[in-house]
């Protein structure tokens, strides 16, 4: 029994929401694939976010009909077709469908389509050897961490420099009122030099004042 206009209509309608929401499109030729075999498909890509939808070339060649973004999968329409729709981790999806293939041995990657971009088998496979979210997630909280010790490490020396300076500064001050302590001493003992020799020569006019008045 065939698809009434109502399903069809409905199944393109799916398909336009699932496309609006995903980054890559994958199409594999499915032929020979099982019912369990590919319910065991879908429950590989799952934990990607990744949605395999089983339908007819001419239904998905009206979901993507004026959409630029997807129209490349026209080139691939063709045989039977499975379209693995991946919302953002394309390496963890890639990757699944890979383990997948090297099981069961039936299916074949045709191609995809990225941002509006024909990519081949070659294509795909170097985006499938990218690190998967879960990796990158943890490269990113890793990088984070270790900036985070370095500016603790950082934060703790400082409290050391700064002592070190204010020690610095303290020395000089030190260092410098000395001098001018010296300086200070130096100019008093000139004062009472002078002071003294002036109280000698006032002496020696009083002793001539005497001896002219005998």
């Amino acid at each position: 029994m065939g698809r009434t206009l109502e399903n069809k209509k409905e199944i393109v309608a799916d398909l336009k929401v699932t496309l609006s929401e995903s980054t890559l499109a994958l199409v594999i030729d499915y032929q020979g694939l099982t019912v369990s075999e590919i319910t065991d498909l879908r429950r590989r890509l799952r934990p990607s976010g990744t949605v395999c939808k089983v339908t007819k070339n001419t239904l998905m060649g009206i979901a993507i009909e004026g959409d630029e973004k997807w129209q490349p999968l026209s080139e691939l329409l063709n045989g039977a077709s499975a379209f693995l729709l991946v919302k953002e981790d394309f390496s963890s999806a890639i990757k699944a469908y890979q383990e997948f293939q090297k099981v069961t041995k039936k299916t074949e990657l045709r191609g995809g389509v990225l941002e509006g971009r024909l990519l081949k088998e070659p294509d795909v496979k170097v985006l499938g050897d990218l690190p998967s979210k879960e990796q990158l997630i943890a490269q990113i909280a890793g990088a984070i961490n270790a900036l985070a010790t370095k500016i603790a490490v950082g934060i703790n020396e400082v409290p050391g420099s700064l002592a070190r300076a204010l020690q610095a500064v303290a020395d000089q001050e030190q260092s410098g009122g000395s001098t001018e302590t010296a300086a200070v001493e130096d100019s008093s003992t000139e004062t009472a030099a002078v002071q003294d020799s002036s109280t000698e020569g006032a002496a020696e006019g009083n002793s001539s004042t005497e001896n002219a008045a005998e």
